[in-house]
C-alpha cells in the first residue's frame, strides 16, 4: 500500500470516528431541545437549521454532480427516517439509557439491520453474507451496550 493509499485510509478512518462523535453531540443536543419542548421541534430545528447550511455550502462551493445519473427516488427518503431517527433518540436520551445507552442501543441497531441489507440486497448492494467476525462484532457490541445499560449506573 502506498503512502497515500495509507493516508487516504487513515483520513477515512478519522472522518468516520469523527461523524461518530458528532453524532453523539446531535443526539445531546437534539435530546436536550426535546427536554424543553417537543419530539417535533427537537426534529425540526436541526433539519432546518441543516438545510440552511447545506444550501449555503451549496451557494458557495458550487459542487459538481458526482455523475449524470439521477439517484433512484427512495434515496430521497432518508430525510424521513432523519427525522424519525432525532425523534426517537431525543426521546430515548431523556430516560433511564441515557446518551451512551441511546448511542450503543443505537450502534447495535445500525449493525443488525446493515447485516440484514447485505444479505439481502436491499437498496442496490450487492448480496454479502456475513461472515463469523460480523457475528462477532455484533456480538461484542449488544454486550458492551448491555454493560453500558445495565451495569453503567450511578455508582
Amino acid at each position: 500500500m502506498t503512502d497515500l493509499a495509507r493516508g487516504t485510509q487513515l483520513f477515512h478512518f478519522a472522518a468516520a470516528f469523527g461523524a461518530g462523535g458528532l453524532l453523539t453531540l446531535m443526539v445531546l443536543c437534539n435530546g436536550t431541545l426535546a427536554a424543553h419542548g417537543s419530539l417535533f421541534f427537537a426534529s425540526w430545528v436541526p433539519h432546518l437549521t441543516g438545510s440552511g447550511v447545506a444550501l449555503f455550502l451549496l451557494i458557495i462551493l458550487r459542487p459538481k454532480r458526482a455523475t449524470p445519473i439521477r439517484p433512484p427516488l427512495w434515496a430521497y427518503l432518508g430525510g424521513i427516517s432523519g427525522g424519525v431517527t432525532v425523534m426517537l433518540t431525543s426521546a430515548t436520551m431523556n430516560t433511564a439509557l441515557a446518551l451512551s445507552g441511546t448511542i450503543a442501543l443505537g450502534l447495535a441497531g445500525q449493525v443488525v439491520f446493515s447485516l440484514f441489507a447485505d444479505v439481502r440486497g436491499l437498496f442496490g448492494l450487492p448480496k454479502r453474507l456475513p461472515k463469523q467476525r460480523d457475528y462477532l462484532s455484533l456480538a461484542l457490541i449488544l454486550a458492551g451496550s448491555s454493560i453500558l445499560i445495565f451495569l453503567g449506573g450511578d455508582a
